[in-house]
């Protein structure tokens, strides 16, 4: 295959992990050094990461940097992706540092598009997705279901913009890379999740590529052992919420719309039945809610979008009203005639619920920091110059 003529000074390392992956890995191999060198118009190295295998794919590794030019291979004694990546990634003298699953199920031509905006200095991270259009994916209903379940609930708990977090198929700027590291406690699977989420949170630039993609039927990756994995560290990241500036907002805001809506409902419940009295004082403080948090929680400025806002805001309105309309209903339907202080306390327990799902809703979906007109806090951080990443341990 003749090769295409690379341009100097710019080097992507391309990083494969494997465990126990002799059955293709040779194949797999060569068949991306071969593409890379016949299409890719930089300077490149592949570097085999193996994770402590012990089927012979070490022995095959270095056999193949033996034989082809710019593939190398590094060894690590103890398994999990995240630790083989971080190995390699902290110590590459490439601009950038990428990886891709030793079985290729992405199309390699994508490869190109996923890595020139990070040698531009246009983005900081990219990855390929399955998830958005211009995609074409082949694969079984459950990982389906899985993936996108997934994604759906990054999406609406820790507010990700990016389609899809486990696409086999990232790629970093190097000193974006070695800034973020340090940050990063997951070994596993987890590992480029806590990266994207960690990178979103500072303002980089991610920048997303449809891929081709086509499910490998033997794949070694434990789908249940994974998820859980996964969800635990959802949960641990989940917490730095806490330390969000938009909860105390969004809890101030809440605060005083409960304060306002527990007081109309007890005003109009002089005059209508109590379902009644809750559905109109609660249609009337989301309004105030949305706006306020428009303003306030998520610095949303100017009227773009105000009434697309409000009509998406009433979603979860209408989920506010089903669940303490629903509460009030089943007390009268169990125990006719409470007293009014039970009528208040089941509407409180009621709102408390409603509020957690109305701000994982104004979160990640209405005020999503990757929809239209949504303006940026000045303190927010920028995607462009040099990167500084401080205080960011995600515990």
């Amino acid at each position: 295959m003749s090769q295409h003529a690379p341009s100097r000074g710019r080097l992507v390392e391309v990083v494969v992990p494997v465990y126990n992956e002799a059955r293709v890995l040779v194949s797999s191999v060569t068949r991306l050094h071969d593409y890379l060198s016949g299409t890719f118009p930089y300077s490149f190295r592949v570097t085999i990461a193996d994770n402590a295998s012990t089927d012979g794919t070490w022995e095959l590794a270095r056999g193949l940097a033996e034989r082809l030019p710019h593939v190398r291979a590094v060894r690590l004694e103890r398994k999990g992706r995240g630790r083989a990546l971080r190995h390699v990634w902290r110590d590459s003298d490439a601009d950038v540092v990428a990886y891709m699953d030793v079985d290729l199920s992405t199309g390699l031509e994508a490869f190109l598009p996923l890595v020139a905006p990070l040698l531009s200095g246009h983005s900081d991270v990219a990855i390929g997705t399955r998830l958005s259009r211009g995609a074409s994916v082949v694969r079984g209903p459950k990982r389906e279901l899985i993936s996108r379940a997934y994604n759906l609930l990054l999406r609406l708990a820790l507010g990700a913009g990016f389609s899809d977090a486990q696409c086999g198929f990232k790629a970093v700027r190097a000193e974006v890379a070695q800034a973020l590291l340090p940050a990063v406690r997951d070994e596993e699977w987890f590992f480029d999740t806590e990266l994207l989420l960690l990178a979103e949170h500072h303002g980089l630039r991610i920048h997303e590529v449809p891929v081709d993609w086509v499910d490998d039927p033997d794949s070694r990756v434990d789908i249940l052992r994974t998820a859980l994995a996964d969800l635990r560290g959802v949960a641990r990241v989940g917490r730095t919420l806490l330390r969000d500036p938009a909860v105390p907002r969004f809890a101030l805001v809440g605060a005083l719309s409960t304060v306002a809506h527990l007081g109309l409902f007890l005003l109009l419940g002089l005059v209508l039945p109590a379902v009644a009295a809750n559905a109109l004082a609660l249609l009337v403080t989301a309004v105030g809610n949305t706006a306020a948090n428009r303003r306030f929680t998520f610095g949303v400025r100017g009227a773009a979008g105000a009434v697309r806002h409000q009509l998406e805001g009433g979603v979860a309105f209408l989920i506010g009203l089903g669940v303490s309309s629903g509460s009030l209903a089943l007390l009268h339907a169990v125990a006719p005639g409470p007293g009014r202080a039970v009528e208040l306390a089941v509407v409180v327990a009621a709102n408390a619920l409603a509020t957690l799902v109305r701000f994982l809703l104004l979160r990640g979906w209405v005020f999503h920091a990757g929809r239209p007109a949504r303006a940026v806090r000045p303190e927010a951080g920028r995607a462009d110059g040099p990167v500084r990443v401080l205080n960011t341990d995600i515990r």
